[in-house]
């Protein structure tokens, strides 16, 4: 467990950053042939689904940024209230537009889910790529 007590807030912050640009990158090059195979409706709904999943990850780095400031203490911390509120907006903003493409791009369900998906998958590379950093 040595290389776990080195563990950062910078750490913390590349893992997720470097997650969403693997999440955007992936959609960049999996949209064009979800579109040829499937049609846009298809691609639309995997791009909304990746934007979904990436707003998360960015909303998850927020939060965890404002709880790591609160317990460290050291810097002037943006109030939990104002960060959580933005939190259940985008939760509830993410509800209204997964209703409206899934009620009006009639596309496939399963690009919508694969969207969704890419960002545990991308959060999950860049975590085994931190724990292989650490190991070597």
């Amino acid at each position: 467990m040595g290389a776990m007590e080195g563990y950062t807030d910078a750490d913390f912050r590349r893992t997720i950053l470097g997650a969403i640009r693997l999440l955007g990158v992936v959609v960049a090059a999996g949209a064009p042939v979800i579109w040829w195979r499937a049609g846009w409706r298809s691609a639309a709904l995997l791009v909304v689904g990746a934007a979904i999943s990436g707003s998360g990850l960015y909303e998850w780095l927020r939060l965890m940024t404002a709880v790591m400031a609160r317990m460290d203490g050291g810097e002037a911390a943006r109030p939990m209230g104002l960060i959580l509120t933005g939190f259940f907006v985008r939760l509830g903003g993410t509800v209204v537009v997964l209703y409206v493409s899934l009620r009006y791009l009639n596309g496939s369900v399963w690009a919508l889910a694969a969207g969704l998906a890419l960002g545990v998958c991308a959060l999950t590379f860049e975590g085994l790529r931190l724990v292989r950093a650490w190991t070597v």
